[in-house]
């Protein structure tokens, strides 16, 4: 594609299916073979929640709403130099995408696409191997099934957020959601926010039961940093016994140019 930097394309109004267009008409021009990956990486701490301790090539799975967790899942792919896309996250900075290790000039952006969210990010399955995609709409099966079919014949990897009105991705491999989020650095209504804990957990087909992590998003070297479970309590612990946010203090705002939550 010839990227030297971040690779943005921001679609607006009636300039959306034209940009679709051009999207793939550069995607075409990288004619990436199908891969033979089996498994896509994902970073040490959080290996432990799936069953082949890395994400299927040819699936979709279902995330939560969190750009910090968005990163968290892209990084380690990003560092064994896999390409990796982003669609219809307007919110989502490249100083925390930076932060988490993620290699910019190998990220493609598509952060407005609007009711063509889904074209895009079919497009986009052609050539980069894991995508995060946020819908800008209730998805039809048979549009599901066409992009399913699509991820299987290119051993490509969807992440798709789910949210309250559309709900878990259908014909999902498993669901990876963060919960139990505490933010550091913050004092009473005001302070630096230096990073976040959160609890992973995942279930999948093959785990129905599924697994947790306690981690730091992310960790002092960029990357998803495990917490021992007695490190954990003290740090939920310290964390409740902060004094709570004043009436009419602003909450912990999500930063996307450092750390996203």
């Amino acid at each position: 594609m010839g990227f030297d930097a971040v690779s943005t394309i921001s679609p607006a109004g009636d300039s959306r299916a034209g940009e679709v267009l051009r999207l793939r008409r550069e995607i075409s021009r990288m004619q990436r073979r199908r891969s033979d990956l089996p498994l896509l990486p994902i970073d040490e701490a959080l290996a432990p929640l799936l069953p082949d301790q890395g994400l299927q090539a040819g699936a979709a799975y279902t995330v939560s709403p969190s750009p910090s967790l968005v990163l968290a899942l892209l990084s380690a792919s990003s560092r064994r130099g896999l390409w990796c896309a982003v669609v219809g996250m307007p919110t989502l900075g490249v100083e925390a995408a930076s932060a988490f290790g993620i290699e910019l000039p190998r990220l493609i952006l598509v952060p407005d696409p609007g009711d063509r969210w889904l074209a895009a990010a079919s497009a986009l399955a052609e050539v980069v191997p894991l995508i995060a995609v946020q819908p800008g709409g209730r998805v039809r099966d048979a549009d599901a099934s066409r992009l399913s079919a699509r991820l299987r014949d290119r051993g490509t990897t969807l992440l798709v957020t789910e949210s309250e009105h559309y709900g878990a991705w259908p014909q999902s491999e498993g669901a990876i959601r963060l919960h139990d989020q505490q933010w550091e650095g913050i004092g009473e209504g005001w302070g630096l926010i230096e990073g976040s804990t959160a609890t992973v957990t995942a279930r999948t087909r093959h785990t129905p039961t599924g697994a947790s992590v306690r981690v730091r998003l992310p960790g002092s070297h960029g990357a998803v940093e495990a917490i021992a479970e007695q490190a954990a309590a003290e740090t939920i612990t310290e964390l409740t016994a902060l004094p709570a946010l004043r009436e009419g203090d602003a909450s912990p705002p999500e930063y996307p140019l450092a750390v996203a939550g």
